[in-house]
């Protein structure tokens, strides 16, 4: 093993998650559905506990793994719009959040593509937006997410290196494109302090002016 991979190995381990997220994350497997993993998880609780975080979107729910890691985060009372296609899904996640303490109505979860939800949500309106869908989609949740954010909100795009085909240019896949062109678009924009962090499958953080 490399030194970068026994790194990346220690500091995905460096937190031992609980049995809540360990049972979601089983049910996630079971489901097809692939949770942020732990390093990027921990972040993104990390990055919401430090801005007090009450109000968040997040595209993709999946078994409920970053929705806890969310919660767990933000300010007391802050609630989660989150998004996916599946309805089982969302049965996953309410079990998983109710397993970690957190009462139902802090989770608002909306059923449907996420394209079609996106639009019907307030501009302005969110202190996060966490992206972790339809990799092809990327671009179009991007831009949905910059209205979406108020003046200092927080972007995060999990699978931002996409199983380290993003850096390699010979990969030219519609996902990794997809995914690659949204980095693009996130470091040209001005209105966005950026970092691209190496946890899980690489996080990307940005900070609205």
């Amino acid at each position: 093993m490399s030194i970068e991979a026994a790194n990346w190995a220690y500091a995905e381990d460096f937190v031992e998650e609980d049995r809540v997220i360990l049972e979601a994350r089983d049910v996630a497997d079971e489901l097809g559905c692939v949770p942020v993993l732990p390093g990027a998880s921990r972040a993104i609780q990390v990055l919401a506990k430090a801005m007090k975080a009450t109000t968040a979107v997040e595209i993709g729910t999946g078994a409920g793994v970053s929705l806890t890691y969310l919660l767990r985060g933000m300010a007391p009372g802050g609630v989660v719009t989150t998004i996916d296609v599946e309805p089982e899904h969302h049965k996953a996640a309410r079990r998983t959040i109710a397993a970690a303490g957190f009462a139902p109505e802090r989770a608002r979860m909306i059923t449907g593509r996420a394209l079609d939800v996106l639009p019907r949500l307030t501009d302005g309106g969110y202190d996060i937006v966490l992206i972790d869908a339809r990799k092809s989609e990327y671009p179009a949740y991007l831009e949905h997410a910059m209205r979406l954010l108020r003046p200092g909100g927080l972007l995060l795009i999990d699978n931002a290196l996409w199983h380290g085909r993003v850096p390699d240019p010979a990969q030219r896949d519609k996902d990794t494109t997809a995914v690659r062109e949204t980095l693009k678009a996130v470091r040209e924009d001005e209105r966005l302090t950026i970092a691209l962090l190496d946890a899980g499958d690489g996080l990307l953080a940005a900070v609205k002016e």
